[in-house]
């Protein structure tokens, strides 16, 4: 293959054409097509990785119930009122996953567990990576016992929402999760210019789990904003 047909395949690439579609246009074989564009790949994900620049964002996906309370469309974010937030199904929790491609087939993702009402970043796994079945396999057991199951955010979205929630979070005294460490370089940067609201009705609202120390969490919450400031829904299981 010439440096004049590879130029070509790449430039064909560029406009979205698949790589069967390459190979009518240009009669060659898929096969070859393929393998040079999987090679191309290769070659600038390595390129990437020794120079630290991440790989591009092929999608972030979000629970869809969420969405009503952080990310109203902007026609009606001036006339909701706490009691239209409260008329949906808004959970306080948000799994937010963040997927970049550094090559054909070939998936990274993270996955982060935010409370967003109180905790911040609960949880978070990842860096793994998958092929596209495995992927979508994953995607889907993430959001399956979620109302309306998962939504697709932009990044900003996605950043505004773990970050801003991990900084939120702080101003309580609680600290993300300690597998954020390694999942966090996903994200990419926040510029903080998208705010979010966090707390619920303009409190910090703490709803117990199961794995939760609930009794130093209401401390912690008791000396960061004060008896009062704040709301809390206790399971049969915790304890104070």
């Amino acid at each position: 293959m010439d440096s004049e047909q590879t130029q070509e395949i790449l430039s064909l690439r560029e406009k979205k054409l698949t790589p069967k579609q390459i190979a009518r246009k240009m009669g060659l074989k898929v096969s070859d097509v393929t393998r040079f564009l999987k090679e191309q790949a290769e070659q600038a994900a390595i390129a990437r990785e020794e120079s630290g620049e991440l790989p591009p964002v092929f999608e972030c996906l979000v629970n869809a119930n969420c969405i009503p309370r952080l990310f109203p469309p902007e026609d009606e974010l001036a006339t909701q009122s706490e009691d239209d937030f409260e008329s949906t199904s808004d959970p306080g929790m948000a799994i937010v996953t963040v997927t970049r491609s550094p090559g054909l087939n070939r998936f990274i993702s993270c996955t982060y567990l935010v409370d967003y009402w109180c905790l911040g970043v609960k949880d978070a796994s990842g860096p793994r990576k998958y092929n596209r079945s495995e992927y979508g396999r994953i995607a889907s057991l993430y959001y399956d016992s979620f109302i309306g199951g998962s939504e697709k955010i932009s990044l900003t979205q996605a950043q505004a929402l773990v970050w801003g929630a991990v900084e939120y979070a702080e101003t309580l005294g609680f600290k993300p999760h300690h597998d954020f460490e390694k999942a966090k370089k996903y994200l990419g940067e926040w510029d903080g210019e998208v705010k979010l609201e966090f707390g619920k009705n303009g409190k910090p609202f703490y709803t117990s789990g199961p794995y939760d120390n609930s009794a130093s969490i209401i401390n912690t919450l008791n000396k960061s904003v004060g008896e009062g400031n704040y709301n809390c829904m206790m399971g049969m299981d915790a304890e104070l």
